[in-house]
């Protein structure tokens, strides 16, 4: 099975309830569709029932449980608890009455923080800022994890590296410029994520435009200590840097260049140093590869939410919702 197809396999077997909030986007009621029919999860929509099923016109959605917030009647319930969680941050029952009834996001983050979903997709329309923002406020990150990173799994055909082709590549979708002690923080996230994804071992390889010292620079010093915490936080881990993409991911490359590593040649979860890379890295990928690329999927938030791409297609989200679905079932 391809990494999709194996995804979608492990959301079946043990379903979850995935929310998704932005009904008024056709992708998300097409996906929402496609979910039902292949029995990936249970789907709750956000919104007017009417108003939904219109749009979804040719769609079945019978099976979906629609919430529409002005009749929601768990409402006061919901309004209670976001009291509580936000009112040392000036929360008040008027507005958290009106953030519940006007903003699908933090109502669907309060469905899964109260256990109604076990997950939330949404960024079809709306900025990850403002996806993240109800997700970090609510259900904060997971307990042992010191920031919530973005990560994209990279699927890339024809391909001997990595794990038959497939890498996690982090952070590539948050964290502008991390300190060496976030990258360490990233570099274990993304191993249990890679793990819990990909079903195999992590190798992980903190990279650089330097391997082991060929280069110096302020920005190289900032990968080999962050390689240094990251191995003196999590000695099981095959971890290692600083290390060049092709010494990471090409044996004979590897050999050459760092022939003690563990790591060199052999690794297929690949953190990069700042944003720009990772960004730039993946979607070179993407591109010139013609390798499949999901995400960015968020890791280290205490449940999972996941953010899409305001250029998805329904495919898209339906490939995000199983991910979601199996981050949940790890949860």
């Amino acid at each position: 099975m391809s990494f999709i197809e194996n995804i979608k396999a492990r959301a079946k077997s043990d379903k979850k309830t995935i929310v998704l909030p932005e009904t008024s986007d056709i992708r998300t009621l097409k996906a929402a569709h496609q979910v039902l029919a292949e029995g990936i999860a249970d789907v709750i929509l956000i919104g007017d029932e009417a108003a939904i099923n219109d749009k979804a016109e040719g769609l079945d959605l019978s099976s979906a449980k629609i919430v529409n917030p002005a009749t929601f009647e768990q409402m006061d319930e919901y309004v209670a608890e976001l009291v509580r969680l936000r009112e040392k941050k000036g929360m008040t029952t008027e507005k958290a009455n009106q953030l519940l009834l006007n903003d699908g996001l933090f109502l669907g983050v309060m469905m899964v923080k109260q256990g109604l979903a076990d997950g939330m997709v949404a960024g079809a329309i709306n900025a990850t800022a403002d996806v993240l923002r109800p997700s970090l406020q609510i259900l904060k990150t997971a307990p042992g994890t010191k920031l919530v990173s973005a990560f994209f799994v990279m699927v890339v055909p024809n391909c001997e590296y990595g794990a038959n082709g497939t890498f996690v590549f982090s952070d590539a979708g948050l964290n502008q410029n991390p300190t060496s002690e976030e990258l360490a923080a990233i570099a274990q996230s993304s191993a249990k994520s890679f793990e819990q994804l990909v079903g195999e071992e992590p190798i992980v390889a903190m990279l650089s435009h330097s391997t082991y010292g060929s280069a110096k620079h302020a920005d190289v010093d900032k990968v080999v200590e962050a390689t240094r915490i990251a191995k003196e936080e999590a000695p099981a881990l095959k971890v290692d840097g600083e290390l060049q993409l092709d010494a990471a991911i090409v044996p004979s490359v590897g050999s050459a260049k760092a022939p003690a590593s563990a790591v060199a040649g052999k690794a297929n979860t690949l953190i990069f140093p700042d944003l720009d890379a990772g960004n730039i890295g993946y979607k070179l990928v993407q591109r010139l590869a013609k390798a499949e690329a999901y995400g960015p999927i968020t890791q280290g938030i205490a449940k999972p939410v996941n953010d899409l791409s305001r250029g998805c297609s329904a495919e898209d989200i339906v490939g995000v919702v199983a991910i979601t679905a199996v981050q949940a079932q790890n949860n």
